[in-house]
C-alpha cells in the first residue's frame, strides 16, 4: 500500500483574527432542527443540534420547558423519532458512521437507564422506513440480499409482510393502522418507484400503483384522520413533481393543478382538509395552504429564501426551518392568525451571517431546458478577476438553493467567489432535466459546468489559472472526472468522499445505491462495462495535471475507501501532486471540530493551488 501525503491543516486559516474567528463561529454556533412532535403526545419533541460539539438528538418537553441530550455518540447521531405517545425516544445506532446497523430506543425521559433494541427479531441493516403507531410498528431494512419490512402489533414479535431482492422500504401507515403503503421497484428502476398498499393484518394487497416507465411515485402520508384512505402521493406525469390523493380502498385519485410554475411536496393539515404547500422555484421556497373542498391556494406570508423542513401543529399553526445565503437558519413558527415568530433558539451566539447569491441563468445549445441555473457569490469588493471555487453539489438529484452554508462563506472570507451549478441531474427543474442524465452520467453533467465556466471567464469573473472545482460525494466524483476530462479549466480540485473508480465503488457500496446506479447507468457493470469505464474518474487519471485534495472516510458505505486508494495509486505512479485527508467516520462526519479541520485543509490547499500561498 502506498504512502500518501497527507493535507496540511493549518493552525489558523487567515492571519485576520476576525475573520479567523468568524468563519469558524459559523460552524461552531449552536444550531437546531425543526422539530418533530408525538403523533399524540404534541408536548413531546425531537430535534437534531450541534449544541455539545457534535450533532446528537435533543429532546424538548414543551409543557416544561426541559431540554435534554438524548444520544451521546463519537460520531454523532442524525436519525431518531418519537413513539406515538411520546414515551420512547428511538434512534438508530450504526458504527461510526457506515449507516449500518438496528433501532433502538430509550424512555422519553432523563432516567438514567440505556437504550435498548426497539424490536428484537429484525436483522439489522441500511434503515429502510419507520413507522410508529399506537399500536402497530412498522420497520423496514436493507442489506445485500434486498428490502425486507415487517411488523409488529401491540408489542408482540415482529412479522414478515414484504421481501424483495429490489430496493423498497416502508413509506407510511395509515391513521388508523389498518394499511401501509410501500415504496418498489420491482420493476427494476429504483429512481422512479412504484407504490401498493397492503392491510396490516394478512399482509394483503389493497391496490397498486406504478405510472410505468421513467414515472416515480412518492408516497408523502397518510390523511391524519382515522379511517381515511386518502394518501398524499407525489407523480410527475406532466414533466415535474406535482401532487394528487389516492383513495387506496376505492382506487380512485384526484390529481392536483396548483398552477405553480415549480416543484412542489406537501403535508396534511390536522382535520385532513387542507395541504400545507411547500413550491420550489428557481432555488427559492414559497408556502402557500390549499383548501382542498374550495380549491383555493392561498400564499403564506414567510421570508426571501429556503424552507427546509416544514409541518403543521395540531393547533393549525405552521413550523418550519428557514435560512438565506446571507442570514443564519432560524426555526419559526406562523400561527393560524398569521403571526411569524422565532420557535426555538439554541443557546449562546447567533452565527454571522454571510453575502447574498445572485442568479445566473447561462444559455445552452441542447435541452431539455433552455439555460443552466447558477447561484454566484462573490467576496465583499471584490473587483477583477478572482480565485473562484465551482462548488458542485452532491445528490445528483439535490439542487443549491438560496439558504445558508456556512461551507460558503468561508469560501468567501478566504477570498474566492463561489459558483454553484444547477447542472442537469439536479432537482427542482422538471422530471426531463433530472433524468437527462441517464445513461451518460458525470459527463453530461460537466458540460453543463464548462458551460457555466465559460460564461464565468467571460465576465471577468474569474480565469481558469483561478479556477478550483471542488464538490462532496456525487459533488466529489464530478471534481475527480473534470480533473481528467477538463484539465485546461482547472487550477486544483478538491474532491470530498468521491466516487474515483466506479467499478469498484459499485462492488463494494451499499446495495441501496447498487441499485441506484444500476438504474442510472442502465444496467451493472459486467453488463454494460464500457459505460461505467467512460465515466469512471479513473478511466482519466492520466489527463491529470492539476493538483487535487481527497478527503475520505474509512466507514464510508456510499463511497467505499477502497476505490479511493486505487486512484491515489495511479496518481502517485503518475507523480501527479496530491494530498489525501482521510478520518475515521463515514459519508462525511457530524463532529464540528473535525469539519472544521476539514474545512481549514480545503481552502488552504485551494489557495495554494491558485497562488495565494
Amino acid at each position: 500500500m502506498s504512502t500518501y501525503p497527507d493535507a496540511k491543516i493549518p493552525e489558523e486559516l487567515f492571519d485576520d483574527a476576525e475573520r479567523e474567528a468568524r468563519w469558524r463561529a459559523r460552524f461552531s454556533a449552536p444550531r437546531v432542527s425543526l422539530p418533530d412532535w408525538a403523533r399524540d403526545a404534541p408536548g413531546r419533541n425531537l430535534y437534531v443540534s450541534n449544541s455539545s460539539g457534535t450533532w446528537e438528538l435533543y429532546a424538548w418537553d414543551r409543557d416544561s420547558g426541559e431540554h435534554r441530550q438524548v444520544t451521546d455518540r463519537p460520531n454523532g447521531t442524525f436519525h431518531g423519532t418519537l413513539s406515538a405517545d411520546g414515551t420512547r425516544v428511538w434512534w438508530f445506532d450504526d458504527t461510526d458512521g457506515d449507516e449500518f446497523g438496528s433501532w433502538v430506543s430509550e424512555d422519553f425521559a432523563a432516567t438514567g437507564g440505556k437504550a435498548e433494541a426497539a424490536l428484537p427479531g429484525v436483522h439489522a441493516g441500511y434503515p429502510a422506513g419507520l413507522e410508529l403507531g399506537p399500536t402497530v410498528t412498522g420497520v423496514g431494512m436493507s442489506t445485500d440480499d434486498g428490502v425486507t419490512v415487517w411488523v409488529a402489533r401491540s408489542g408482540g414479535a415482529p412479522e414478515v409482510v414484504y421481501e424483495h431482492e429490489q430496493d423498497g422500504g416502508l413509506s407510511s401507515l395509515s391513521w388508523d393502522e389498518s394499511l401501509l403503503v410501500l415504496s418498489h421497484s420491482e420493476h427494476g428502476d429504483s429512481r422512479h418507484p412504484a407504490l401498493r398498499v397492503l392491510r396490516v393484518d394478512g399482509a394483503e394487497t389493497v391496490a397498486d400503483k406504478w405510472d410505468g416507465p421513467g414515472l416515480g411515485l412518492d408516497a408523502l402520508d397518510f390523511a391524519p384522520v382515522a379511517g381515511d384512505p386518502r394518501l398524499l402521493v407525489l407523480h410527475e406525469r406532466h414533466g415535474r413533481e406535482e401532487l394528487l390523493i389516492w383513495d387506496v380502498l376505492a382506487d380512485t385519485e384526484r390529481e392536483i393543478d396548483l398552477g405553480l410554475p415549480g416543484e412542489v411536496s406537501a403535508d396534511w393539515y390536522p382535520d385532513g382538509t387542507a395541504l400545507l404547500i411547500a413550491h420550489t422555484h428557481h432555488a427559492r421556497t414559497t408556502m402557500h395552504r390549499y383548501d382542498l373542498e374550495a380549491g383555493e391556494l392561498t400564499e403564506l406570508s414567510t421570508p426571501a429564501g429556503t424552507v427546509g423542513n416544514a409541518s403543521v401543529r395540531p393547533d393549525r399553526s405552521v413550523e418550519y426551518s428557514w435560512s438565506s445565503a446571507a442570514t443564519p437558519s432560524l426555526v419559526r413558527t406562523l400561527s393560524a392568525d398569521g403571526a411569524d415568530e422565532v420557535l426555538l433558539t439554541p443557546p449562546g451566539e447567533r452565527p454571522p451571517g454571510s453575502q447574498p447569491v445572485t442568479d445566473v441563468f447561462v444559455p445552452v445549445p441542447y435541452g431539455p431546458n433552455d439555460a443552466v441555473h447558477a447561484l454566484v457569490s462573490r467576496p465583499a469588493d471584490a473587483d477583477g478577476p478572482v480565485p473562484t471555487v465551482f462548488n458542485l453539489h452532491g445528490g445528483p438529484h439535490a439542487a443549491d438553493e438560496d439558504r445558508f452554508s456556512a461551507y460558503r462563506a468561508a469560501w468567501l472570507d478566504a477570498g474566492f467567489a463561489v459558483v454553484e451549478i444547477n447542472y442537469r441531474g439536479s432537482t427542482g427543474y422538471g422530471s426531463a432535466w433530472r433524468d437527462a442524465i441517464e445513461g451518460r452520467p458525470g459527463l453530461t453533467e460537466l458540460a453543463d459546468v464548462a458551460h457555466v465556466h465559460d460564461w464565468a471567464v467571460r465576465e471577468g469573473l474569474t480565469t481558469p489559472a483561478l479556477s478550483v472545482v471542488a464538490g462532496a460525494s456525487w459533488g466529489g466524483y464530478l471534481t475527480l472526472l473534470a480533473l481528467g476530462t477538463q484539465p485546461e479549466r482547472w487550477a486544483g480540485g478538491v474532491a470530498g468522499v468521491p466516487v474515483a473508480d466506479y467499478v469498484s465503488a459499485y462492488a463494494d457500496e451499499m446495495e441501496p445505491l447498487r441499485a441506484y446506479d444500476r438504474a442510472l447507468f442502465g444496467g451493472s457493470p459486467e453488463e454494460i462495462p464500457a459505460v461505467y469505464s467512460e465515466c469512471s474518474p479513473l478511466t482519466y487519471v492520466d489527463e491529470v495535471r492539476a493538483p487535487v485534495l481527497v478527503l475520505a472516510g474509512d466507514n464510508d458505505p456510499r463511497c467505499p475507501i477502497q476505490q479511493i486508494l486505487n486512484y491515489l495509486d495511479r496518481l502517485v505512479e503518475r507523480e501527479v501532486p496530491f494530498e489525501f485527508y482521510r478520518y475515521d467516520a463515514g459519508h462525511g462526519s457530524l463532529v464540528v471540530a473535525e469539519t472544521l479541520r476539514q474545512v481549514a485543509a480545503e481552502i488552504h490547499f485551494a489557495r495554494r493551488a491558485v497562488g495565494l500561498g
